[in-house]
């Protein structure tokens, strides 16, 4: 259910392309309402200045929720924005709610990509890494760049958390520091460089509208989870495995690892990896582990095994060696975070992400 406040904007807090952050103080009787953060997106609601009055989405916020635990702009009541410059596109995305909003999509008849995008039936093997949280992107990016500094890498955002691309400050951050060669949101996903209808044809533009040598798939900022085997957004990844495999892709899994997370179910390799490729993936992936390393490697590495033993897919575990990775890491542009732990406190869920990227960076020179 949704739940609604007043306030009036006090100040700027941060802004980073296709969003603003900003202090509001919430209206009451005596004028002394409480001071919340909340976000707005520039492109949907236009831009608020101080001491405009907004209406808010605080849901999330009243709920306390982790990433998505802010307030959100949805109108600026006494100041609307401008109309958007005319369009020729006619896809609707987050359709039929109040924000609904119109893009032009790479594929569509009017698209400039949208002839090549008609022919276009194959990746021609490029590899495509696909991750079960949104924090694996940096770390992916760093490991493709540490073997192969000048490839072209491309994000293709599914929409199982975060629909507003611009909610990933991480994203804003990588294409500012070059990383990132384009974004490509698909399905109900929006704001990225190209907007796709589907996951094959945003993959499919990855390669043959962006040239990108490799493609990073992975849900926005905010999963969803409910602890049980099958109630996770996660569990998309293999559907991403299978759109690669389908299009002559090669198919990278990279495994969710924690060596610091409380819950069980996540310790080591977590159990949203091995129901995504031991129970949903139907489809051939390479699985990349750590070479070497400590205890918590070997236990990787054994259940890796394991998992592809038991796996109704042939899964390939590839052992990849760590040297040079944690400076790589440590180098990214964007703070490095997984379920509010950083780079030193959760070093394992990092490194293993950039091992999927040094696997792909090492399938591009093979092909």
């Amino acid at each position: 259910m949704m739940q609604w406040r007043e306030g009036a904007v006090v100040e700027t807090i941060r802004e980073w392309p296709g969003a603003v952050e900003y202090a509001v103080r919430l209206a009451s009787p005596d004028g002394t309402g409480s001071e919340v953060r909340a976000l707005a997106y520039t492109g949907m609601v236009g831009r608020p200045e101080p001491g405009d009055r907004v209406i808010l989405n605080a849901s999330a916020l009243l709920k306390g929720l982790g990433t998505g635990g802010l307030a959100f702009v949805v109108a600026i009541p006494d100041r609307l924005p401008d109309d958007a410059p005319e369009s020729l596109g006619h896809i609707v995305k987050a359709r039929y709610t109040p924000q609904q909003q119109m893009f032009l999509a790479v594929d569509e008849q009017d698209s400039i990509h949208h002839d090549v995008l008609l022919d276009a039936e194959s990746l021609d093997g490029m590899p495509v890494v696909v991750c079960d949280l949104h924090s694996a992107l940096p770390a992916v990016i760093a490991g493709v760049r540490l073997a192969r500094p000048d490839a072209r890498v491309a994000y293709v955002m599914t929409d199982g958390g975060a629909l507003p691309i611009a909610f990933s400050r991480a994203v804003a951050g990588l294409a500012e520091a070059g990383w990132l060669a384009a974004t490509l949101t698909v399905g109900q996903a929006f704001g990225g460089d190209h907007e796709a209808v589907s996951l094959h044809s945003g993959l499919l533009a990855a390669r043959h509208v962006v040239g990108a040598d490799v493609t990073v798939v992975a849900q926005g900022p905010g999963n969803v989870g409910t602890g049980t085997r099958w109630g996770y957004s996660g569990v998309a990844a293999a559907e991403a495995l299978h759109a690669t495999h389908v299009l002559g892709g090669t198919s990278i899994a990279a495994l969710r690892v924690s060596g610091s997370d409380h819950r069980p179910r996540h310790r080591g390799i977590s159990h949203h990896s091995t129901t995504a490729y031991g129970d949903a993936l139907l489809s051939a992936a390479i699985v990349p582990v750590l070479a070497g390393g400590g205890e918590l490697a070997a236990l990787v590495r054994r259940q890796a095994t394991e998992l592809a033993a038991r796996s109704r897919a042939d899964l390939d575990v590839v052992e990849i060696g760590t040297e040079g990775v944690l400076d790589a890491l440590r180098q990214s542009p964007v703070r490095l975070s997984t379920m509010g732990r950083g780079l030193e406190e959760d070093l394992a869920a990092f490194v293993l992400s950039a091992v999927a990227g040094v696997c792909a960076a090492q399938r591009v020179s093979e092909r």
